[in-house]
């Protein structure tokens, strides 16, 4: 059962209103893609606050007149990722490295230098049941 404006989580209580309304949005979207509730909550807490930092008004007065129950599975959720493996790997195209979860249709970032690329992978991973797959610059793995 979604959260709603009345009825979200104590880790919600005492966020600001529009924070709380986005953060009830994000977690109730991520329960839908399959991320358990534990692990949707502090997420979309810290998501919300994210997008709360650079909402415009228009976003703000359009986030209260949403419906922040109505969700749908995505293709290829970030939960259907979760425990897949993190690859480094130089991006032609860019000039940079980029950190990729295997599957992934976008880069997660991209980066000046590959110590950088490695670091940002490891926090990925961090909780995560996967490995960071390291590439040379041809391609090869490490």
């Amino acid at each position: 059962m979604p959260w709603t404006k009345s009825d979200y989580p104590d880790a919600f209580k005492n966020l600001n209103e529009y924070v709380r309304l986005k953060a009830i949005d994000i977690a109730n979207a991520m329960v839908v893609d399959g991320y358990e509730e534990g692990r949707a909550i502090p997420i979309a807490i810290n998501q919300a606050k994210e997008w709360y930092k650079d909402a415009s008004n228009k976003e703000k007065s359009e986030l209260k007149s949403k419906d922040i129950t109505d969700h749908e599975k995505t293709e290829n959720s970030s939960s259907d990722l979760a425990d897949e493996d993190v690859i480094v790997e130089y991006s032609d195209n860019d000039k940079k490295w980029r950190v990729i979860t295997k599957g992934a249709k976008r880069a997660d970032s991209l980066h000046d230098t590959k110590e950088s690329a490695r670091k940002r992978a490891a926090e990925i991973i961090k909780y995560r049941d996967a490995e960071v797959i390291v590439k040379n610059k041809n391609g090869s793995i490490k």
